[in-house]
């Protein structure tokens, strides 16, 4: 395999078991606020305005029928509501109800103590280049069609 090849599948591999560990750690830290990672997730990407579903997958990166089947459970569950779209008839826009916002914030003492954690045992020097390398990783891959 050449050297471009192995990196992307250390790159690919690297990212699939970082997905992986973010997904546990954000299962602990929603579990004891009565929601899913993903339930935390779609409700995160509303809490400062209302998206319609498609905005929601697209700035999550998840699929638009995952984040309906979400958005769904969330209304019925009373954590989020629909609303009318301005923009377009059809797709109603998803925004938190008092409910979401308030199962979301008994998350953040818990997001916060474990922030504290990793930003401790990386250093805030390391943590700020993590993210931008995620970051600019991100954008080669927007800029390359998402791998395609």
């Amino acid at each position: 395999m050449s050297e471009s090849g192995e990196l992307l599948s250390g790159l690919a591999l690297g990212a699939f078991r970082l997905n992986g560990q973010f997904l546990q750690v954000a299962e602990e830290l929603a579990r004891p606020a009565g929601v899913t990672a993903a339930w935390w997730q779609v409700l995160g990407a509303v809490l400062r305005e209302p998206l319609p579903v498609a905005g929601i997958a697209r700035a999550m990166g998840m699929t638009r029928q995952g984040v309906q089947r979400i958005a769904d459970l969330l209304v019925e569950r009373g954590l989020a509501e629909y609303r009318p779209n301005p923009a377009h008839r059809r797709a109603k826009l998803l925004q938190p109800t008092q409910a979401g916002r308030e199962a979301i914030a008994r998350i953040d003492p818990g997001h916060q103590e474990f922030a504290d954690r990793l930003v401790g045992e990386l250093g805030a020097e390391d943590a700020r280049r993590c993210l931008e390398t995620l970051q600019r990783l991100s954008a080669a891959l927007d800029r390359l069609g998402q791998g395609s």
